[in-house]
């Protein structure tokens, strides 16, 4: 490992922000992601004057026709004059955008990130060095505040995060440029940068000259209190992890995937915790926050998840859009419900010494009472049964809270009606009294639920 001869030099600062954060090992193999611009040119070679042992990947999304192009030939013959392999792949970013429903930047983002941990794992290389420095962080904050961010969205860009490094974060943007000019080193330029059209390029084009005026240290005096923030969330995300993991409930429900107690949910950054990994958005558990106090229930639904807040539990289940749909028995045999589930029926003349079967998943019914075809579907509103032993009917939905189901157990419980949608059987739970055996049964429909 080389060192810089002065401790004032750039790569000097660079050597000092690795040590600090830990971020590279001296006879690891790294790879820098490079774009062929002002930021990552710079990062390869003060790598390079470090002594890392390092490859450049060069990601070539066709978004921009001749200059995309221009891009690859510049970081080609530059690792080639620098005698470093050179990594580059070609892709079709809009037709992925297209394919995916997603926007080109987030289309490009998906590519490159999934190519960097292919080739790391394919060169065994231990991460990705990313040019992003200390301006690049101050502007993520910033877009972060105009949009409402909580704390984590003002500490700034995170040194390492997975497989990604970021060695320049403590350097300027001005300061990677100078650095290229002492070296006589040339880069090239990615025209959409200099067009107002989104909202980083609208902030660094706009926005910082007129706060440079107020204040030219306001880049550094951000980032400086990002470091302040950042030692606040530490102790703030322990604080909540504490408080998250006290409002968790133990779950014994095969169709929850979390069970959280309302009352131990004291501030919306508990909540947030709880739900964010389950693909809730801040505005839904900002609004998900405020009904806590309602002793209402009320549904909520992610792109992935749905949470159900009853009067003292909340229980998150995961979308099951698969659920088996309604299943047609037009005579007796087994039938396949679904790949852990099957029904099979038989019927028989009554023997003498009929005995009730003692088994959950296995009744018996008076077979002249019931008309084909069946029907296995699941509970809707309004069903009504006379349970077995009872003198009248009663709602299925109050049934099954009797039972002390959950909501999602309810959901997915199975009922089996006949033609005239009578419910004959609320499967593994209770018959319908009507349908019983009884003395004057002369045929019994033997119904069988298997489940694996």
């Amino acid at each position: 490992m080389m060192h810089p001869s002065s401790t004032n030099t750039l790569p000097a600062k660079v050597s000092a922000f690795i040590a600090k954060h830990q971020l590279l090992q001296p006879d690891n193999l790294y790879l820098v992601a490079l774009s062929g611009g002002c930021d990552s040119v710079a990062l390869l070679l003060i790598m390079k004057e470090l002594g890392y042992k390092v490859e450049a990947t060069h990601c070539n999304f066709m978004l921009r026709g001749e200059e995309s192009m221009r891009d690859e030939r510049f970081c080609h013959d530059l690792c080639q004059r620098l005698h470093i392999p050179f990594h580059t792949i070609h892709f079709d970013t809009r037709t992925y955008a297209s394919l995916h429903k997603i926007s080109i930047e987030m289309a490009a983002r998906e590519l490159r990130y999934t190519h960097f941990n292919k080739l790391c794992r394919d060169i065994g290389a231990d991460g990705v060095c990313v040019a992003h420095h200390m301006d690049d962080s101050v502007e993520t904050i910033l877009l972060n505040l105009i949009r409402g961010t909580g704390l984590h969205g003002l500490t700034g860009i995170a040194p390492k995060r997975d497989i990604i490094i970021r060695p320049l974060l403590a350097v300027r943007r001005d300061e990677l440029r100078k650095y290229l000019k002492e070296k006589n080193q040339d880069y090239v330029d990615d025209s959409s940068n200099f067009v107002p059209d989104v909202h980083r390029n609208l902030l660094r084009l706009k926005v910082f000259p007129l706060l440079k005026e107020i204040n030219p240290a306001f880049v550094e005096n951000i980032d400086r209190c990002a470091g302040f923030l950042q030692e606040v969330e530490r102790v703030y995300d322990d604080t909540i992890d504490d408080m998250a993991a006290k409002a968790q409930l133990p779950n014994c429900d095969n169709f929850v995937v979390a069970r959280i107690q309302k009352k131990a949910v004291q501030n919306e950054g508990v909540l947030f915790k709880l739900l964010a990994p389950y693909g809730f958005n801040p505005t839904q558990i900002e609004n998900i926050f405020s009904h806590l106090s309602s002793s209402q229930k009320k549904r909520f639904l992610s792109p992935t998840h749905e949470l159900l807040v009853d009067t003292e539990v909340m229980e998150v289940l995961l979308l099951d859009h698969n659920l088996p749909t309604p299943l047609k028995i037009p005579e007796t045999g087994t039938y396949i419900i679904c790949e852990a589930e099957r029904i099979r029926l038989t019927v028989f003349d009554k023997p003498t010494d009929f005995s009730w079967s003692t088994s959950t998943h296995i009744v018996h019914l008076d077979a002249e009472k019931i008309r084909f075809p069946l029907t296995l579907r699941h509970v809707e509103n309004g069903d009504r049964f006379r349970p077995f032993g009872m003198t009248g009917t009663k709602l299925l939905s109050d049934f099954l809270t009797d039972l002390k189901l959950s909501t999602a157990e309810k959901r997915h419980q199975w009922l089996l009606v006949d033609a005239d949608d009578r419910i004959l059987w609320v499967v593994n739970c209770r018959i319908d009294h009507r349908f019983r055996v009884t003395t004057d049964t002369t045929q019994i429909l033997e119904i069988e639920f298997l489940a694996t």
